[in-house]
């Protein structure tokens, strides 16, 4: 069987602190979770989740995930399923403590799933994907691969915070593998050493990603590949909750890549279905084709080329 899209990340349950909103229970999130639900509701109809879930939380995330229509393939033994403590400040500024870990995806049990799809989704939260792993299944993948880099520059620090680092030189093997990347804009400096989002972008081409995006929260998201950069703007509204909005970007991002191979079209729909996440909280965000759609139109007027 030929999937339409696999991620692969451990699932989250987080507790999320902003300004606006704070959880009183843990809920479920994750770079590969959101990517997975934004897509399944976008269009793509057989979207697998591969990842690690503890026995804590195990029955209540198939169940949700049924309801979701994605196919969980859970592949951990842990007792505790990963989490974040997620404290935001009124700059958008995020502190991350983790709350437990549930190890690391052993991906030789699930190659031929991973490599069966037009699309995989590398999605780790928190270096539960081996770079040496990663960049064999790549090359052996029939789809194409979108990398979401976040969990592959985490470490914890002293303080039991999360922190950035990165082996540049293994790095750049893996991003010479994958057709799509999508750092945020820290995330960009971090592997590349670059300040500008758009020189950032540009390395990663020269690298060998086909195209690479960096986010940009509300100042939108820079898009290169080997001929041209784009700037996409955000959709303007109120943000109750950043987290998750470049898991949804991805998502849609695929989605509508999957119709169209444009990327300019589909970075905006991205942009702006990545707008509907930030004005919720948790799984459940209201989020249909029509509406981006809507929003895409409002937003497409400002795209251009740098």
């Amino acid at each position: 069987m030929t999937y339409d899209l696999v991620a692969i990340g451990n699932p989250v349950y987080d507790l999320i602190s902003t300004p606006s909103v704070k959880t009183s229970e843990r809920i479920l999130s994750g770079c590969s979770t959101n990517a997975c639900l934004t897509a399944r509701r976008l269009g793509m109809r057989d979207v697998v989740l591969v990842g690690n879930v503890g026995s804590d939380f195990v029955e209540r995330f198939h169940k949700e995930m049924k309801s979701y229509g994605i196919n969980a393939i859970n592949t951990g033994t842990s007792e505790r399923t990963t989490g974040f403590n997620l404290e935001y400040d009124e700059r958008g500024d995020r502190a991350l403590t983790v709350i437990a870990d549930a190890g690391k995806i052993p991906l030789r049990s699930v190659w031929s799933d991973c490599r069966q799809t037009r699309f995989l989704l590398l999605g780790p939260v928190l270096y539960e994907l081996d770079l040496a792993d990663l960049v064999d299944l790549v090359g052996s993948s029939l789809g194409r691969v979108f990398l979401d880099p976040q969990g592959l520059l985490r470490r914890l620090g002293n303080d039991g915070r999360v922190e950035h680092f990165c082996d540049r030189d293994k790095f750049r093997k893996l991003v010479n593998w994958v057709d799509f990347i999508k750092p945020n804009e820290l995330e960009a400096e971090v592997i590349t050493g670059l300040r500008d989002e758009v020189e950032s972008a540009r390395e990663l081409v020269e690298w060998g990603a086909q195209v690479a995006i960096v986010t940009l929260g509300e100042r939108g998201s820079v898009a290169c590949d080997s001929h041209t950069c784009i700037s996409v703007p955000a959709y303007k509204t109120t943000a109750v909750d950043p987290t998750g909005a470049g898991d949804v970007y991805a998502g849609a991002f695929l989605a509508e890549y999957s119709r169209t191979e444009d990327l300019g079209s589909s970075c905006l729909y991205a942009s702006a279905a990545a707008s509907v996440m930030v004005e919720n909280v948790g799984p459940d965000f209201p989020l249909t084709d029509a509406e981006v759609r809507r929003r895409t139109q409002v937003i497409s007027k400002e795209l251009r080329k740098l």
